[in-house]
């Protein structure tokens, strides 16, 4: 399954760095749309994402507009304010997931042109949200799980000893 990662004007280096290394352990691959709150030489973006970075196909946007212009396929808008729980729905291959931007999430107006594939992740009481980079975790695994992990290893090896 191709799975594509889309942070619309991300604005802390350190998540987008975490989520770099969740596209780089999955495959997934990762849109950046700006502008974004930081460079992409950041030393916490590059800290964040380890010695992962050649594993990432990344590419970048100056706008969702450009965005839009360059991609098509099934998109998911990923938002505490959907009515729609993210276990819900059937992912499929090459989709987008879609999440905003720290501070505000993703614009209402682009919520309310996409209804009916906008998700969210349950959360008890009125917490406000989830951290961006475990969003994206979560909902990327369901989608790899649904394929059932087929291009994953699904077996760990010991450093020093055998499986019994």
């Amino acid at each position: 399954m191709t799975l594509n990662i889309v942070l619309f004007e991300p604005e802390i280096p350190q998540n987008t760095g975490n989520i770099a290394r969740t596209c780089a352990a999955t495959g997934a691959k990762l849109h950046l749309v700006g502008p974004m709150g930081f460079t992409i030489d950041d030393k916490k973006l590059k800290r964040a994402g380890l010695d992962y970075w050649h594993d990432v196909d990344i590419t970048y946007y100056n706008s969702i507009r450009e965005f839009y212009e360059k991609n098509q396929g099934v998109m998911y808008y990923l938002t505490t304010k959907a009515p729609k729980d993210y276990s819900e729905a059937t992912f499929e291959d090459g989709c987008y997931l879609i999440f905003g931007k720290e501070t505000a999430g993703i614009p209402e107006e682009i919520l309310l042109e996409n209804q009916e594939t906008c998700l969210r992740i349950p959360m008890i009481g009125e917490i406000r949200s989830l951290n961006l980079s475990n969003s994206v975790a979560i909902v990327a695994y369901e989608a790899f799980r649904q394929d059932g992990f087929s291009h994953f290893r699904l077996e760990g090896k010991l450093t020093k000893y055998d499986w019994k």
